[in-house]
């Protein structure tokens, strides 16, 4: 395997050279668009929201659209052609588009066009120290291809370079992004993200239709747990994730009117395996699933240190933080952005008895709400979409939404 791995190493400038000259034989189609969530995962996240958006926009009537895609075979997109990750032609199509619309960081062969406009939306408000903010431990590696510290940096010094703008959820992201990915401060567009319209824009019907996706019966109220993932815990397929809740001691401790709906991180290749005496209680949901549906029939989140508590919170839901492995998270991986014990917005439970205990009381403290909600959703108000929209249709040299209205 290590040859292996240092073959392939040895192959990427090679191939980027390549890939390079392939690109500048193919003109770009300023009528074309291209998406990408989580590397072809998914149709998903902040492209999604504004791939949407666009469909409804008439300053986008016209454009192509193009989905980035594991499995293209598997999901139907209205409106969009898809390729399949890793094609010739995906090759083709980064080549071709416009407007590249991806929220994850890309591989540093990835060659962009002067005339091409990158677009990177990411994906989560940090609570983990991102790229240059990381403070490496002597020795320490990163990812499954075991980058140095120095090497991680530099994939997001060559990603960051290509961005035409960087959305910002936030002003807390607004400050932290430039150091982070290294990136100029003047790429970065602060207009909340896309994907959290959602939580304030859905109605009732979008609930119940959730709801019955799920299976979830009538009546019951639903505890969503979303733990993410560790950077030392990986096999070769991919990162693995060693559960730490009984869900039988939560079927027996949490009121018979509950279900818990359990979704991995998107990166988690390991499967939780069925049990029969979790049916009706225990819903296990694709690593995949768009996370915004999950929030909308969800009563309580149950996380640890998933940027999922930034989203949740603009619902003003109880969010109950299961760090059971806290010391060697803040200390031996990543480190954290804010004080913990006093910016989060529930409490910290170092063990699944004590989580248990306060889940079944439905005891939830909301004071630290206000202040969480100015500092981290100051401009999650259903409007991030066309706000970004707006920004690219001056890019593209189209009107922009008032003038299209005609005020």
């Amino acid at each position: 395997m290590k040859v292996l791995g240092r073959i392939k190493k040895a192959l990427v400038p090679v191939f980027g050279w390549l890939y390079r000259i392939f690109c500048r034989l193919i003109p770009v189609d300023n009528r074309m668009i291209l998406f990408l969530a989580f590397h072809g995962r998914s149709y998903n996240d902040n492209p999604r929201a504004l791939y949407e958006a666009m469909r409804q926009d008439p300053r986008y009537s016209g454009y192509r659209f193009v989905w980035v895609l594991r499995n293209p075979g598997q999901e139907t997109i209205p409106g969009a052609e898809t390729v399949r990750y890793l094609s010739l032609g995906y090759f083709v199509a980064v080549a071709r588009a416009k407007v590249w619309i991806f929220n994850c960081k890309m591989p540093m062969y990835l060659y962009k066009k002067k005339s091409q406009i990158y677009l990177q939306t990411w994906h989560g408000t940090p609570l983990k120290r991102l790229g240059h903010d990381i403070e490496p431990v002597p020795g320490q590696r990163f990812y499954r291809s075991g980058l140095t510290y120095e090497q991680m940096c530099r994939t997001y010094d060559v990603d960051s370079e290509r961005y035409d703008a960087m959305i910002s959820p936030n002003a807390f992201c607004t400050g932290v992004f430039p150091h982070a990915f290294g990136i100029k401060k003047e790429k970065l567009i602060e207009t909340g993200y896309p994907r959290n319209d959602f939580l304030s824009t859905y109605t009732q019907e979008d609930v119940q239709r959730i709801r019955a996706d799920l299976k979830i019966p009538e009546g019951k109220k639903v505890i969503l747990y979303a733990p993410t993932w560790r950077d030392d815990s990986f096999q070769t397929s991919g990162y693995t994730f060693r559960l730490q809740a009984d869900f039988r001691k939560w079927k027996e401790r949490l009121p018979e009117d509950t279900v818990v709906l359990f979704k991995p991180h998107y990166l988690i290749v390991n499967q939780q395996q069925d049990d029969p005496e979790l049916q009706d209680f225990l819903i296990s949901v694709p690593a995949d699933t768009d996370i915004r549906d999950l929030y909308v029939v969800s009563d309580a989140l149950v996380t640890d240190y998933s940027s999922v508590f930034f989203d949740y919170g603009i619902l003003k839901r109880p969010v109950y933080f299961y760090m059971y492995d806290l010391e060697a998270y803040a200390g031996d991986l990543r480190g954290f952005y804010m004080d913990i014990e006093q910016e989060l917005p529930g409490k910290i439970y170092r063990t699944e008895e004590s989580l248990l205990q306060d889940l079944a009381a439905g005891e939830f403290d909301d004071s630290r709400y206000p202040a969480f909600t100015k500092r981290y959703n100051n401009r999650e108000d259903g409007q991030a979409s066309r706000r970004v929209l707006d920004w690219l249709a001056v890019r593209l040299g189209r009107h922009t939404a008032s003038e299209q209205a005609g005020n």
